[in-house]
């Protein structure tokens, strides 16, 4: 049997994938959570062998998770399952260990063989969002620059953005300038838009 552990938010995605999945002759759903800063306490407890993981959660979100179950249970492999096919988050994703990447409009029969898969050692990955994310490139975003948008999405104003990452105004003004200047965006709020319609944030 396939141990699996779902992570999502939304309770009735959470058991609709649980009631599915459960339905397989060879998978035993071991464990769900509905924050991301819960995933790494409920696989120490339950020890799946794959993770389903939605990206969009409190506490933090399915990409950290991910990076911190891989840390924790480096046995356990990731599958991100997210309703946002974007390629940036693909990326991200695959730079934080996940081994599988797929859209929650995927079948489940095909959810089922992606989870058989991942726990056979392959990389499962939705083909167009692979070939999105090949011709769409790296995010153009410094890290820092990355963080201080990430800051001016949810409202910020300087002055707290400054106080948050430990900055003076004027770095993060400049920060914020070039943001907006690579994603080719008319301020701020339209940089941190098109950021996240990329998944660089």
């Amino acid at each position: 049997m396939i141990r699996l552990l779902i992570a999502d938010d939304q309770a009735l995605v959470r058991g609709a994938l649980s009631a599915l999945l459960g339905l397989e002759h060879d998978i035993e759903v071991v464990a769900e959570v509905g924050r991301g800063d819960e995933v790494v306490d409920a696989a120490r407890a339950a020890m799946p062998d794959v993770a389903l993981i939605d990206i969009e959660m409190p506490g933090i979100d399915g990409i950290h998770a991910a990076a911190e179950l891989r840390t924790a249970l480096p046995a356990c492999r990731v599958i991100i399952v997210t309703t946002f096919g974007r390629p940036g988050y693909l990326k991200r994703a695959m730079q934080a260990g996940a081994a599988g990447f797929v859209v929650k409009d995927t079948p489940a029969a095909q959810l089922a063989d992606a989870v058989r898969r991942v726990s056979q050692g392959l990389r499962v990955v939705d083909p167009a969002l692979a070939a999105d994310s090949l011709t769409q490139g790296d995010s153009p975003l410094t890290d820092r620059e990355t963080d201080v948008l990430g800051l001016a999405r949810t409202g910020g104003s300087i002055a707290e953005i400054a106080r948050a990452l430990h900055l003076s105004e004027g770095t993060v003004r400049n920060h914020l300038s070039a943001a907006i200047g690579k994603t080719g965006a008319r301020n701020r709020a339209d940089a941190a838009r098109i950021a996240e319609q990329n998944g660089w944030l």
